[in-house]
């Protein structure tokens, strides 16, 4: 049986594989991008209903295509990033082919290159480009057991109020999934309990800039590593019903009880750390710096832009902050389910390559490996803070795609019989 071979393998057609694609187009590499299930499948069904882009789109997309119908400032719904992407393969004619997933991939023995094995037969490349993202499996904490006659959920399988049971919900993690979707069940009737631990709680838009602007002009976007002990901070952000800054008091004051980070489950309690309004404060310390710095950048640059005041209101803390709830009986709140906004883990089992540290994620440098061939792309901070968002994947992908030209170069080189080194 003839064995398929190409160039470069890109595993993953969602923003990674694609913006990838592109790029390897350009510089005339062939290439073959898998998919196991669709183009941005993760933005069709591990997404809610209602999501919207959490950046507007002028900011929210690759160079060389607009979005059809949000304007610039508009966020873009779920339905329409995907029909984006696709239209987007389809505009660079990029060999795209779904419904075929990668089972392995190692090193061939005694030539260059690799074996990897799909669902639909072996293929072997030259170069492996890893574009399956962070958001691979969903990670709910071992706290409550399955048998704790809760419905429990984590926000990767979340769509709508009406797959939750009647009674009460609560939500741990108040990131931007789980604020927003505390958020959209409290409008719908329900009554919520979030839990808060620590986060980044950045404005929205201030003296007329989006947030993402204000990143990209304070150098935050471009920041090569993360702050210390920041890897993973939680960042509550919302584009919902046209983008708003998040703000917890508000949130209190619409009817959710705020608790503190989830920490044990015993006999049907859920207990939570003393931590809330501490978690609170922090967040609106990040919030209050980030307006020092637009403010700051404003004066030394002598931009006419209007003054917000009402920015920097802090309203009074809620009851719940005041007198928070520490303890909590599930059945006498009516706590019938548990939505879990906890991230996401990685699995490439797949991939048969000492390219892993000892908690399983990649070694790299700005997506190189030393495992010559190997490339990853789409990571939190692969090259900067942008490096998981749609833009700053698209230029992630450009640098690989560059290496992986160069190394191709090299492969191609071989030496004029008789011709002079120096020539």
């Amino acid at each position: 049986m003839t064995i398929e071979k190409v160039d470069t393998l890109v595993v993953g057609a969602g923003q990674a594989g694609i913006a990838m694609s592109e790029h390897l187009s350009a510089q005339g590499i062939g290439h073959v991008v898998l998919e196991k299930n669709r183009i941005a499948e993760s933005w069709r069904t591990a997404r809610w209903d209602s999501l919207v882009a959490n950046g507007p789109a002028w900011h929210d997309r690759f160079p060389n295509l607009e979005y059809p119908e949000s304007g610039p400032d508009d966020f873009p719904p779920k339905d329409e990033v995907v029909d984006y992407f696709v239209a987007y393969t389809k505009k660079f004619d990029m060999p795209v082919r779904t419904g075929i997933e990668v089972l392995s991939a190692e090193r061939l023995q005694g030539r260059p290159g690799f074996r990897v094995e799909t669902s639909q037969g072996a293929i072997e490349a030259q170069s492996i480009v890893v574009a399956t993202g962070a958001f691979q499996c969903p990670v709910i904490p071992p706290i409550v057991p399955e048998d704790a006659g809760v419905v429990q959920m984590h926000s990767h399988d979340y769509h709508n109020p009406d797959q939750l049971p009647d009674g009460a919900v609560l939500i741990v993690g108040a990131g931007s999934s789980g604020t927003q979707i505390a958020d959209e069940l409290n409008r719908a009737g329900k009554r919520v309990y979030l839990s808060v631990g620590p986060h980044d709680r950045p404005p929205r838009s201030y003296r007329g800039r989006d947030n993402v602007w204000w990143l990209g002009v304070l150098g935050k976007w471009d920041a090569a590593t993360p702050p210390a002990g920041a890897e993973h901070v939680t960042i509550a952000v919302s584009g919902a019903r046209g983008g708003e800054t998040i703000d917890f008091r508000r949130l209190a004051e619409q009817g959710m009880t705020l608790v503190g980070r989830t920490e044990r489950f015993e006999d049907g309690v859920m207990h939570f750390a003393p931590d809330l309004a501490t978690n609170i404060a922090r967040g609106d310390a990040n919030y209050l710096s980030v307006l020092d710095e637009a403010d700051a950048y404003i004066l030394k640059n002598g931009l006419d832009l209007p003054e917000e005041p009402e920015a920097r209101v802090i309203g009074p803390d809620p009851d719940c902050m005041l007198d928070p709830v520490l303890e909590l009986d599930l059945a006498k709140a009516g706590v019938t389910s548990i939505l879990w906004a906890t991230g996401y883990g990685v699995d490439f089992s797949w991939l048969k390559a000492d390219v892993f540290d000892e908690a399983g994620r990649p070694k790299h440098r700005r997506g190189a490996t030393d495992e010559p061939g190997i490339y990853f792309l789409g990571l939190p901070w692969l090259s900067r803070r942008g490096s998981s968002f749609i833009w700053g994947v698209w230029h992630d992908a450009k640098y690989l795609a560059d290496l992986i030209a160069i190394q191709r170069g090299y492969r191609a080189y071989h030496p004029v019989r008789g011709g002079s080194a120096n020539a």
